[in-house]
């Protein structure tokens, strides 16, 4: 046996294991609902406390020891919350993360808020997505419809049909030239008269 193969690892073993982009997005918008909740529970942790401090003159919080995740969504909303990501297309996802981030920083919402301002974030991107597909669907029929008629207006162009004018060569013209080809014009019957003698 080589030493060299004893090191070698076959790229099956290398590669990562491809991920559906949207099971991407939902992953990455649930964990960023996630954050915001536990980050809205530590604010709300602060200002207890700083109440408390207020309110007796003496700081315990050193004392206390808290949960480390006192807060869950139901599995229903979950479930609701996590249908309205897979809706959404990987390239809304940041926008996404950005709205609900300025949204939570504008309202400071109890933790129990966190969740509905979250849905009212995947509720206007699923507007505006909307909104955008609606407008690339009248683009591309205007589109279509305009690449329609240059089509019509250029085989107009080209093809032009003259009725009085006849290149068309067919069997009888063919036979008529053979049988008298000096006595008559093409155009006109032959009209003859007879003498009486």
């Amino acid at each position: 046996m080589a030493f060299p193969s004893w090191f070698r690892w076959s790229d099956s073993q290398l590669r990562l294991p491809s991920r559906n982009p949207n099971d991407m997005v939902v992953d990455t918008l649930m964990m960023e609902l996630g954050w915001q909740i536990k980050q809205a529970e530590s604010l709300q942790r602060d200002k207890e406390n700083e109440y408390r401090k207020i309110k007796t003159g003496v700081d315990y919080s050193w004392l206390v020891s808290y949960p480390k995740h006192s807060f869950d969504i139901s599995p229903g909303e979950r479930l609701q919350l996590e249908d309205a990501c897979s809706k959404v297309h990987p390239s809304y996802c940041g926008p996404i993360i950005h709205r609900f981030r300025q949204i939570v920083a504008e309202y400071d919402p109890d933790v129990k808020e966190v969740p509905h301002l979250f849905r009212s974030v995947l509720q206007e991107a699923a507007e505006k997505m909307k909104e955008e597909d609606e407008v690339k669907k009248l683009a591309r029929q205007w589109t279509t419809k305009r690449a329609m008629s240059m089509s019509l207006s250029n085989f107009k162009s080209r093809a032009r049909i003259y009725p009085f004018m006849s290149d068309i060569k067919t069997i009888s013209e063919d036979v008529e030239r053979e049988a008298e080809p000096t006595r008559r014009v093409w155009s006109l019957p032959e009209f003859r008269t007879t003498k009486d003698d």
